[in-house]
């Protein structure tokens, strides 16, 4: 408490604290609640500036949390100059739109890992920048432990820098990093949670969270929690929270958890997560080229490498995910629950059409069958060809032995670029769609064996 005083009081830098709802980012920011109000009213010189970052994807059970802590957070913080706020990946960048609309694979361990960086680090960095540019610098609080794990104790000590409590960011220019917690072991991040009742400095109950925490693996703490709630439920906090569509681990223990302690309405998210799953490793949802149409061999070169989500695989996961949110709402009667924003679809549209839907109608047509309703812009999407058309294109490309894929994205770059008075816009687009990899693979493979 005193040495966070001292940091605050030194400068006019603004605080900027990442919280997630869990253990260490509440007891941070419970401790920066105390150290403000053990301040007098004139020594609150600078914002302090909460920051949680929505997924879109989040267990709906601590997504609710989250939102209601950081809520309350805004209300209790006025006078202290602190200010909460939820901040979103672009739309371009979220889960379902990477998956649905361009066909990225679900996540896969050990290194496959694209959605941390798009969902959670690039919404947090752009908030950080634009606080910078309004105010020179700022200092980051982050709650990391060494208690935590040993890889988390190592990567806190390879950025320590002997004899001061603030060091430069390593990626943010202008933004250095405070960590007040490094030293606090797992047994007092709890004993605090738990004082007083478990009271929060913004009125929520810990037990609340306490109840969320409910891995199997207790270990250390579990002389110290013991059982806290009304009904006897033994937390073990060693518990993550995270998104429920989740294809990193084999299998949710988390939403398992929520599961078997009542929330049974959670069970059709658990499978559809693992249908996910399972459709990441069937070939026949999978291209055989990367997005950018290159092809790779594996296994010594005897098989094509997998690419996105075919086009039809989409199709499918939406379908599904739509199925899902219907079933879900009519479960809880919650019309709040979004799984997939409107916003989302509005871009998952333009992709597919990017991606070769000639129909133009396909996603719309899907929702309305769906969910017994129109989207804002349905009216407005004119197929470029009709049916009977594109059936034709499709009898011209199997006489011909082309690919309907290559003719279908040739006509959709015409249609893109029809209005520009010079025509090397069109040819540059033609360039980039004939020289793709898997147009001439077979060619480069027998070239290579002369």
């Amino acid at each position: 408490m005193e040495e966070m005083k001292l940091v605050y009081l030194h400068d006019k830098r603004p605080w900027m604290v990442g919280f997630s709802g869990g253990k260490d980012s509440t007891v941070l920011v419970s401790l920066i609640f105390e150290m403000l109000n053990s301040l007098d009213p004139k020594q609150r010189h600078k914002m302090v500036h909460i920051v949680s970052s929505d997924t879109m994807v989040e267990n709906p059970i601590v997504r609710d949390y989250m939102h209601d802590v950081s809520n309350m957070i805004n209300i209790f913080g006025k006078s202290l100059r602190v200010d909460a706020k939820i901040i979103y990946p672009r739309v371009e960048d979220t889960f379902w739109c990477r998956v649905i609309g361009l066909g990225y694979p679900t996540p896969e361990p050990p290194g496959f890992r694209w959605c941390t960086e798009r969902l959670k680090i690039h919404p947090m960095n752009r908030f950080t920048v634009n606080t910078i540019k309004k105010n020179g610098e700022i200092v980051l609080l982050l709650g990391v432990r060494k208690a935590e794990s040993s890889y988390r104790a190592r990567n806190i000590k390879n950025r320590e820098i002997d004899g001061k409590l603030l060091v430069p960011h390593s990626d943010i220019e202008n933004a250095y990093v405070y960590n007040p917690l490094t030293e606090i072991p797992n047994d007092v991040v709890w004993k605090y949670l738990l004082k007083d009742d478990g009271k929060s400095p913004w009125g929520t109950s810990n037990k609340y969270l306490f109840s969320l925490y409910q891995g199997e693996n207790l270990g250390e703490e579990a002389s110290v929690i013991g059982e806290v709630d009304k009904d006897k439920i033994p937390v073990t906090g060693n518990s993550r929270f995270g998104c429920w569509v989740c294809t990193m681990v084999k299998e949710d223990k988390s939403l398992k958890n929520f599961i078997e302690k009542g929330e049974k309405w959670l069970e059709p998210l658990r499978d559809f997560r693992n249908e996910l799953l399972e459709l990441r490793s069937d070939p026949g949802a999978r291209e055989d080229k990367r997005r950018n149409g290159a092809v790779y061999l594996v296994k010594g070169g005897t098989e094509k490498g997998k690419g996105p989500f075919t086009l039809d695989a989409r199709y499918r996961i939406l379908e599904k995910l739509l199925d899902l949110q219907v079933k879900i709402q009519e479960q809880k009667g919650r019309e709040a629950l979004e799984l997939i924003t409107v916003e989302e679809l509005k871009m998952i549209d333009r992709m597919w059409e990017a991606e070769g839907d000639l129909s133009r109608r396909k996603l719309v047509d899907l929702y309305h069958r769906k969910m017994g309703k129109r989207l804002p812009w349905d009216e407005f999407r004119v197929p470029l060809f009709d049916e009977e058309t594109i059936a034709c294109i499709k009898e011209y490309c199997q006489v011909y032995n082309v690919e309907f894929e290559l003719i279908s994205k040739l006509l959709i770059s015409i249609e893109k670029n029809k209005n520009y008075t010079r025509g090397n816009s069109v040819q540059r687009e033609f360039d980039k769609i004939l020289n793709q990899g898997w147009l001439h693979f077979e060619r480069i493979q027998e070239g290579l064996k002369i």
